[in-house]
């Protein structure tokens, strides 16, 4: 019952500075996994940074001091804010979350496509001159 919805992409030069957010719907996403991913036209999908349910992050080497995953429980969302953009970062960004288990002790979040149980309809972010 969970739904996922991206907003924020848009244009930005190089070096700017843009923020999507990921709101979840239905369900209370307090205890998911909240991934971020981005997907250029004739590539995979690939993980871009995530948040665990506790909060702690993990980001791929590409992104690695430039983009910061960030989420507020109060209005059920996830950010991704990407500073220091560059032209290769153009994509269409997605959010994806993983089931929580049934345990008071949650796992750390994970970069794997494939690992994912929902998916939000993506934003397109564009860098460019």
């Amino acid at each position: 019952q969970l739904q996922l919805a991206e907003s924020g992409g848009g244009l930005v030069q190089p070096g700017g500075s843009l923020r999507v957010a990921c709101v979840a719907s239905g369900h209370t996403a307090d205890y998911y996994r909240i991934g971020w991913f981005r997907q250029a036209p004739g590539k995979a999908r690939e993980g871009v940074a995530c948040i665990s349910a506790d909060g702690m992050t993990k980001y791929a080497n590409s992104v690695l001091g430039r983009f910061t995953v960030s989420r507020d429980y109060s209005k059920n969302s996830v950010y991704l804010q990407l500073d220091s953009l560059k032209p290769e970062d153009t994509a269409v960004y997605y959010c994806a979350a993983k089931t929580p288990t049934l345990t008071t002790i949650q796992p750390m979040c994970d970069l794997d496509t494939s690992n994912q149980d929902y998916w939000g309809q993506g934003t397109q972010v564009t860098v460019s001159s």
